[in-house]
Parts: structure tokens; C-alpha cells; sequence
């Protein structure tokens, strides 16, 4: 009774409500909750079972993960589903650095990776790896030249992210596993968690990526680990039949299924979606522009991040004074710690701006009218808030 009242409370709000904060989860799409719970209620059975019932939840699993793989342009024993792209990253990273230590104990990564990157990492270095972080350039590109002076016989992994979550740059990924694989011994991942959905992604030049279905409007608690057939990595979980043999668990069914059905529609009329997106980004900065605000995000970023940096006022402070109006952005990354975002540092090697900045995510379910109020109301909340100081 409790949750049911909950759920109508949220829903009576939505109308009004204006969501720019697609780049940390997105509502999911109605056909693929009814996907979940359809197969909740008629595919009962352990995946795992002999009887008809497993057979029939087995069938449908590996019906999904073709039509996945299918999507994506990889083979279906490719794909490791994970509980969404901060699992998959550990188990990248983990998994590759315990199965091919003897080849040598050397990372190269960027300041722009999201924190589920960048704590396995520290761990690694505490457990005697070396990580190197290559430079980047003034647009936040991989400085590639400084990739190539990092690159070294032992360097077992390079993980860089397609594109970053809070100020949308996005890397050439092409360009950096040509470099990679001067090495024949070196291994590329990258997450693209804030790729999916919003671009298309050639796998081929990957060994390993991260993916989470969250960010394109599916269920949360569901991802994956796309890892080239070859490549063997150490589990992080032991014990337990699965789907394959490097994550152990019974297989989610229904969670599976509204992953094949998540990925099938936001891919829907994509170019059409993707044109709307970029209309609504340069529309955006123009209005942004006009306002006492310095906007971080630049051409090479994704259309559906924009990052800007308040002069006077305090990310949090502005998040808080938006939320008023009902109207949602975000600080850093909604998985970030600290007191300033990395990535925006990164990029503009400002502190101040790093700690005043806020991320706007766009969806090609976002309008221009919006936007207008947004604009509206940001302009009224920097006014009223710099008035006050």
C-alpha cells in the first residue's frame, strides 16, 4: 500500500517536472518494463533447471543475447552480463591484471574515468602496478603523442573512456588502439557507458567494453562486459552456473530480456533521434552563452552533455535552488566523491571552475520548451543567488 502510494506521488509531479539529468540514468521506456514484467510472469524457471521451464527461460536468454550482439556487431559469446558498467569495469580491469600479470604490471589511463575505473586502479597500485595517466590536450582529447612515450613492452592495459559523463568529451578510440596495439601484448578497454544509446560504437577496435542499460532507457541492475572471445579473464565471482564461466550467478532473466528490448528501441530512428539532440545542444549554448556562466563542454563533445561552471555560486547550491522549480541536473558524475569535479580539472585546470560546475544531460525526449524554462529559471536562481551572497 505504501509503495503504490509512493509510485502515484512521483508519477502526479512528472508533468511539470524537468528532467536534464539523462547522463546519470534514464526513465525507463514503457514497452521495456513490460518486457520485465512479462517475463516475470511466464518465464519462471532457473535458466539453469533441465525441465521445460529452465529450457524455456535458457531459450529466451540466448534469443536476447543474440539480438544484443546482433545490435552491437559482436558475437554472442562476447557478451557477460554484469549488474551494469561499474561491475564490468572491475571485472576488466581485475580480471585482465590477475589472468596476465606475468606479462607485465603496467596501466595507462586518463583523469577523465569515472570512479569505477579509477578505485580499481588505486587498489592495482597498491598491490604493485604502475599507472600512468596520459596528458591530455586543451580540448580534453588523449594527447596521443604522450600515449605513444607511455607506451612500454610490459604495459598490460590501456582503459580510456569513449566518452567522458561529465563534460562529454569524446576519444578518438580508432586513433588510440592503433597505438595500443604497437603492442601485441597490450589490452584495450574502454567504458562506454555514455556512448550507447547515444552513438555508434565500432567494437572491433576494442578487447573489452563496459556497457549499462540504464543509460538507454532500460531496467537499472543489468549490464554488461563485452570481451573479445579470445581473451580469458580471472572472475571476480567463483561458484555458480551461468551464462558463461567469468561471472557467476543465475541468470537474470527478465532482466536479460529487457536488455535486448532496450537496446532494439533506443536505436529506433536513431539518426532522427541524434539530429534532434545535437539541434537541442547548439540551442542550448546559445542561450548559455548569454548568461554569466562559462561553458566547459566544446565541439568535441557528445551532443547530450553540456557542462557549464557558475562564477560566484556553488554547484550544489545551484542543484538545490533548480531543484525548487523541479527542475533536475547534476553536479559531478552521480557516482563521483570530492569536493570539485576531476574531470572538469582536468580539462580546464581550474579548481574554481571545477567545483562550481553542473551537468546538463540531454535526451532526445527532451524539448526546446524545456529548455526555455530552464534557461528561464537558471538565469532567475544565478540572480537571485550572486544577489545574495
Amino acid at each position: 500500500m505504501i509503495i503504490s502510494f509512493f509510485f502515484v506521488k512521483i508519477r502526479s509531479g512528472s508533468d511539470k517536472m524537468i528532467y536534464l539529468d539523462y547522463s546519470a540514468t534514464t526513465p525507463v521506456n514503457k514497452e521495456v518494463i513490460e518486457t520485465y514484467s512479462r517475463v516475470c510472469s511466464e518465464f519462471i524457471g532457473n535458466p539453469n533447471s533441465l525441465h521445460k521451464l529452465g529450457v524455456e527461460a535458457k531459450k529466451l536468454i540466448d534469443a536476447s543475447t543474440k539480438q544484443i550482439a546482433s545490435i552491437l556487431g559482436v558475437n554472442p559469446n562476447e557478451i557477460i552480463y554484469t549488474s551494469g558498467s561499474s561491475e564490468a569495469n572491475n571485472m576488466a580491469i581485475k580480471g585482465v591484471c590477475s589472468k596476465y600479470s606475468n606479462r607485465g604490471k603496467h596501466i595507462i589511463s586518463t583523469n577523465l574515468e569515472h570512479s569505477s575505473i579509477i578505485a580499481p586502479l588505486s587498489y592495482l597500485q597498491n598491490n604493485g602496478f604502475e599507472v600512468d595517466f596520459v596528458k591530455l590536450d586543451e580540448n580534453g582529447l588523449v594527447d596521443l603523442e604522450d600515449l605513444k612515450r607511455l607506451m612500454r613492452d610490459d604495459t598490460l592495459l590501456v582503459t580510456i573512456c569513449s566518452v567522458n559523463s561529465e563534460v562529454g568529451v569524446r576519444q578518438d578510440l580508432k586513433a588510440i588502439s592503433e597505438i595500443v596495439r604497437s603492442n601485441p601484448k597490450t589490452i584495450f578497454h574502454s567504458d562506454v557507458t555514455q556512448s550507447i544509446g547515444k552513438e555508434k560504437i565500432d567494437f572491433s577496435v576494442l578487447d573489452m567494453a563496459s556497457i549499462s542499460c540504464q543509460k538507454f532507457y532500460g531496467m537499472k541492475g543489468i549490464g554488461c562486459l563485452v570481451k573479445r572471445e579470445s581473451l580469458i579473464i580471472e572472475p571476480l565471482i567463483h561458484g555458480g552456473k551461468s551464462t558463461t564461466v567469468f561471472r557467476s550467478g543465475t541468470p537474470a532473466t527478465p532482466l536479460i530480456a529487457s536488455f535486448a528490448k532496450a537496446l532494439r528501441l533506443v536505436y529506433e530512428d536513431f539518426d532522427n533521434k541524434f539530429i534532434h539532440v545535437m539541434e537541442l545542444k547548439k540551442y542550448l549554448i546559445d542561450k548559455l552563452n548569454k548568461l554569466d556562466v562559462y561553458v566547459n563542454s566544446n565541439e568535441y563533445c557528445v551532443p547530450h552533455i553540456v557542462n557549464v561552471s557558475l562564477k560566484n555560486i556553488k554547484s550544489e547550491v545551484m542543484l538545490h535552488a533548480l531543484e525548487e522549480h523541479d527542475i533536475y541536473v547534476s553536479t559531478q558524475t552521480a557516482c563521483s566523491t570530492g569536493n570539485y569535479s576531476q574531470a572538469v580539472y582536468a580539462v580546464t585546470l581550474d579548481k574554481e571552475k571545477a567545483s562550481r560546475s553542473i551537468r546538463i544531460s540531454l535526451s532526445y525526449l527532451t524539448t526546446k520548451e524545456e529548455l526555455d524554462i530552464f534557461i528561464d529559471k537558471f538565469n532567475e536562481c544565478i540572480k537571485k543567488l550572486d544577489f545574495g551572497r
